[in-house]
């Protein structure tokens, strides 16, 4: 029986990452910090719009007019759910449901000016709220995150399930060596 600590819940990507000297990120305090960061940012007061209906409104309004199908790829939402969703969208007056040019059956979505001008309150909200939040830290802190910026750019563009499974993995460790 060992006697090394047990390193629940981690992966050791690299069997020696523990005692070999590099850098070691803690995956699972990496999630848990930017999933309550990020929902910090969801959580505003404007608009009335649930995290998802944010989301599909922010979709349609960077993307332009878009077919409900596309829509519903776009997010990962089933069709039931898009419906509702659209729903709530169009009688808040978020978003117009038009005819499809090029097929009469189907249906496009176009972002309202009403439905503009909520995202872009929302993202001043936001904005400011997080602006708040990095003066707290100290000069070295703020170096430290935008040195790291272009990292989390690049995988918040990852598509889900680019990386290949790591060895160890299924025990859920997540400790992953740098270096």
């Amino acid at each position: 029986m060992s006697t090394e600590p047990a390193v629940s819940p981690r992966l050791a990507l690299a069997p020696d990452a523990r005692d070999s000297g590099d850098a070691v990120i803690d995956v699972t305090r990496l999630r848990v910090a930017l999933a309550r960061l990020s929902r910090r940012l969801r959580r505003h007061e404007l608009a009335g719009l649930t995290p998802t209906q944010l989301a599909a409104l922010a979709t349609i309004g960077k993307t332009g007019p878009m077919r409900l199908g596309d829509l519903a790829a776009a997010e990962g939402i089933a069709p039931s759910t898009l419906t509702r969703l659209v729903t709530a969208l169009e009688e808040s007056g978020y978003v117009r449901r038009g005819a499809d040019p090029s097929d009469a059956r189907a249906s496009t979505l176009t972002i309202t000016a009403h439905g503009q001008d909520a995202l872009e309150r929302i993202r001043t909200e936001t904005t400011l709220m997080l602006t708040a939040s990095l003066e707290l830290l100290t000069a070295e802190q703020r170096s430290a995150l935008a040195a790291a910026l272009p990292v989390l750019e690049q995988l918040a563009e990852a598509a889900p399930g680019a990386g290949a499974a790591r060895p160890g993995a299924a025990d859920g460790n997540s400790l992953l060596r740098l270096g």
